[in-house]
């Protein structure tokens, strides 16, 4: 059996099989036009929940997987993951806890109520209909994909950036498995027309202090504040888009949102970031199949909003395809 693999996509998905396949023995190389900081996954506000992907009797299995690996990796300080409270709120309904949250410790919770926030933010809640609360891990992109690099690398893996293929019968003969983790990328390189670029826009502020959980307002406006180490992501937008420019009107909207829902005077913004989540319409591709040239490929892509909440699921299936 040929063990030589290269994983196309240097993103959450892409970084994570690189890791799953290297530490099985695997001789590893990833590929990708751009890595790390500057992927979408950069942008990404990078919170555990399913959000934005299809079909769910697909995606729930492999974020639970997926939640599990990040509970463990919480007790790994250079890995930037941690636990934190998400509180979910409904502007304009009820909000149904998921049955997939129950088990996890999912309670309703009320939007008035002073322990939400901090008594602060008490009045600008009520706006907020219902919702429902949920500890979760959070990884601070800034740290977690750095790690995931340092840890495939130290497993003998190599990262190879600035690298574009037209098709993926292009990689090099040498690798006998070939993992395509393009994420939008998709579209052109494997020509999957379900694949539509769902556009998000975030706003990165200094901390602030008394925020101590992940606030998220998931009808329109989508509005979320997340709290790093260092800083705390606001956001956000969901639009059918391809257009990576910051929009300055956009930013002027998610500060104003986020500061009414949050009873605060507006934050300096000290980065803007546009992220393209690749959903998928007939849902995620976790499938293995066969080049041209006869090698094997493995598609992991079109996520959606949900990269880092299905990629440590997503990889460990991979790696039991390509064992097939």
């Amino acid at each position: 059996m040929n063990r030589t693999v290269a994983i196309i996509g240097a993103g959450v998905s892409g970084l994570t099989c690189g890791v799953v396949f290297a530490e099985h023995g695997y001789r590893t190389a990833i590929f990708a036009e751009e890595t790390g900081q500057q992927t979408t996954s950069g942008a990404a506000a990078a919170l555990w929940f399913p959000y934005d992907a299809e079909p769910a009797e697909k995606v729930i299995p492999l974020a639970l997987q997926t939640f599990r690996v990040l509970v463990d990796l919480t007790r790994v300080p250079a890995s930037g993951v941690s636990i934190i409270e998400l509180r979910q709120f409904s502007r304009s309904q009820e909000t149904q806890i998921p049955d997939w949250a129950i088990p996890l410790g999912a309670e309703p919770v009320i939007p008035s109520s002073p322990s939400v926030v901090s008594s602060e933010v008490e009045t600008s809640l009520e706006s907020l209909k219902s919702g429902f609360s949920l500890r979760v891990p959070l990884m601070d992109t800034t740290i977690y994909l750095d790690y995931l690099a340092a840890r495939f690398r130290k497993t003998g893996g190599e990262i190879n950036a600035n690298v574009r293929f037209q098709q993926l019968e292009d990689v090099d003969q040498q690798f006998g498995l070939v993992i395509n983790c393009a994420g939008i990328g998709a579209r052109e390189l494997v020509h999957d027309v379900d694949l539509e670029p769902h556009r998000g826009q975030v706003a990165i502020v200094p901390r602030i202090e008394r925020l101590s959980c992940a606030i998220v307002c998931d009808d329109a406006p989508l509005m979320y504040a997340i709290p790093r180490r260092n800083d705390c992501v606001f956001g956000g937008t969901n639009d059918l888009s391809s257009d990576l420019a910051v929009d300055a009107a956009t930013t002027e909207r998610i500060i104003a949102e986020c500061s009414h829902v949050l009873n605060i005077d507006k934050p300096n913004v000290l980065a803007e970031r546009v992220g393209l989540r690749p959903f998928r319409k007939s849902g995620i591709l976790l499938e293995r199949d066969e080049l041209r040239d006869g090698r094997s490929v493995i598609h992991n892509y079109g996520h959606g909003g949900s990269g880092f909440t299905l990629s440590w699921g997503c990889a460990r299936e991979v790696v039991n395809l390509a064992t097939l």
